[in-house]
């Protein structure tokens, strides 16, 4: 399983950016697709997923602003960014996994992380 995330960026707050999660996982359509991030100095932490059937769950922090969806026929999950805050600021990271969880260590294949910036 290989994922790479990207669309990270510089952003003001208030403004909107959209990662992408693409995956090179066969049974893309079975896997369970989480967004972490990390910000400096703290602890992943879990910030939204979606189900092969596209249940979403997102972390109290990002509900509202955030959607997590995701494409079976381009192997690719996506986190819509709105209304970006500077405590959004941190390493975005995409994980799978084979059954739907909102604990960052039971997902077992990562990509490597996308930086995000609010500015103030």
């Amino acid at each position: 399983v290989q994922l790479q995330a990207y669309g990270g960026g510089l952003v003001q707050a208030g403004g909107s950016l959209r990662l992408s999660c693409a995956a090179s996982i066969r049974t893309y359509s079975t896997y369970v697709m989480g967004w972490f991030r990390q910000a400096p100095g703290k602890e992943r932490e879990f910030v939204a997923a979606v189900t092969k059937s596209n249940s979403t769950i997102y972390a109290d922090s990002v509900k509202g602003r955030f959607t997590i969806s995701r494409d079976n026929a381009k192997n690719t999950a996506y986190l819509q960014m709105n209304s970006l805050k500077p405590e959004d600021t941190a390493t975005y990271y995409c994980a799978a996994n084979d059954y739907f969880t909102v604990i960052t260590t039971a997902y077992d294949s990562w990509g490597q992380g996308t930086e995000v910036t609010v500015s103030s």
